[in-house]
């Protein structure tokens, strides 16, 4: 599960692109992490909201799929974020941990913190489906 979880978080430019890295994957929890970078900040700094509803989006996406079949793989249905804060920190981490999983749809809650997990940033509600793998 975490090789194929691993492998399929490699294949997103997106994810490359923003310089996030896996850091944890579980069964129904996984951590991604993402550095600061002048690229990735809002006109005050901050991290862009789309970059942190981004990650807690894979994040949240890939705890649904470790629960998954193996033959299957893992789409966003949809999701809610809430801003609590701005994400001011050298780093920002996001959690992904699963509510209820389901046959079809899975439910998951995420959140973005400060390194130490202390200050959080960003909540997000999450629904994944599960899809037949066509590749």
């Amino acid at each position: 599960m975490e090789k194929r979880i691993k492998d399929s978080f490699d294949r997103q430019g997106f994810m490359q692109y923003l310089g996030a890295e896996l850091i944890t994957v579980k069964e129904g929890l996984v951590r991604i992490t993402c550095e600061h970078n002048e690229q990735l900040t809002q006109q005050h700094g901050f991290f862009h909201a789309g970059v942190v509803t981004s990650i807690v989006d894979v994040a949240c996406g890939y705890a649904a799929y470790s629960m998954m079949p193996e033959d299957s793989n893992v789409l966003t249905v949809e999701f809610k974020t809430n801003f609590i804060r701005p994400a001011n920190a050298k780093k920002i981490v996001a959690e992904g941990k699963v509510i209820k999983s389901g046959r079809t749809l899975t439910f998951c809650e995420g959140r973005v913190t400060d390194e130490t997990g202390e200050t959080v940033f960003a909540t997000m509600m999450a629904t994944m489906a599960c899809i037949k793998d066509k590749r």
